[in-house]
């Protein structure tokens, strides 16, 4: 069954959707973007807040702080002057990857022996020690406690170092679950019901009139791995292959990164085409800057959209 398609085949109206896809996303960060930032930081600072009672306001950066606190590093790496990135700090502290990697996930090595492990904390504390800024924390001058209001100020401007360095995932992160959002008011008004699919039944059986955000699918064929989709509908009135409708939520603040990251839906609807059938509907849900380059790539690739500023041409999905 050949779906029809919804807007890879109209060139003519693409001028148009792009400037209204870019005022759509621009008048979202105008009003949304700086709460989401806020928030995030408020959060942030009760995390560094934390670091800095771990570490003795910073006077007891020591390996035994850092084996019993792992989860500080990203905090302390904003404590210096300048700021160091994961690589940087490796570098200059001639430490393992791994073991920086792992702390900034909060776990230490799994399979390093407490000797290497304490020798390479010490490796670690004795850089981060030395470009400690000393400006920000001027209680470590005195050798004294900081008073509340040091420990705050100081606090707030790590915490606004951390979500600078990860200001763009926060702003994605913000507009994916508006989309998510959108996507759910859609199929709700409609009647539909956000069911989780049970994982032992095949993709075919999932109930009419349902969706599931975020769903695993089975790819490949010698070694089966889980594809993420963002949103999987199965449709009231049941296609002839009984195959839901898959939806990838896109966002964009500019037409730059969406050209480097065009190949991922390709390689993505080939995958579910291997595994599901060349029936399959994979359809792009997007809000920004998404231009004529973006979108004749994924034309030509066989993928489809809807724009979320005309969100009803769900509608001719059969949803």
């Amino acid at each position: 069954m050949k779906t029809r398609r919804l807007n890879a085949d109209k060139p003519h109206l693409w001028k148009a959707d792009i400037a209204a896809s870019v005022d759509r996303f621009n008048q979202w960060f105008m009003r949304f973007a700086p709460e989401a930032f806020r928030s995030t930081r408020v959060e942030t600072t009760e995390h560094v807040k934390a670091a800095l009672l771990a570490t003795n306001d910073l006077r007891a950066l020591n390996a035994a702080t850092l084996k019993a606190n792992p989860g500080a590093l990203p905090t302390l790496r904003m404590c210096t002057a300048p700021p160091l990135a994961v690589d940087r700090l490796v570098g200059l502290a001639d430490v393992s990857k791994n073991l920086v990697g792992r702390m900034e996930k909060g776990k230490l090595p799994a399979k390093m022996s407490d000797a290497d492990l304490d020798a390479e904390l010490a490796k670690v504390c004795r850089i981060l020690s030395r470009l400690l800024d000393r400006d920000m924390f001027p209680w470590l001058a005195n050798r004294m406690a900081p008073t509340g209001h040091e420990r705050d100020r100081a606090s707030t401007i790590v915490a606004d170092r951390l979500c600078s360095a990860v200001a763009n995932p926060i702003v994605r992160n913000a507009q994916e679950q508006r989309q998510l959002a959108a996507i759910g008011e859609y199929l709700d008004h409609r009647g539909y019901r956000k069911q989780a699919h049970p994982p032992c039944k095949l993709l075919m059986e999932m109930e009419p009139g349902t969706y599931a955000v975020r769903m695993n699918l089975a790819v490949g064929r010698a070694l089966k791995v889980n594809l993420p989709v963002d949103v999987v509908i199965q449709p009231r009135q049941l296609r002839k292959d009984r195959l839901p409708v898959l939806i990838e939520a896109k966002s964009a603040g500019d037409f730059t990164n969406t050209n480097k990251r065009r190949k991922e839906e390709a390689t993505k609807i080939h995958q579910l085409q291997a595994a599901y059938g060349k029936t399959v509907t994979f359809v792009l849900f997007l809000c920004g800057y998404f231009g004529s380059d973006y979108l004749g790539y994924e034309a030509a690739e066989g993928i489809d959209w809807v724009w979320e500023h005309r969100i009803d041409d769900l509608a001719k999905l059969g949803l």
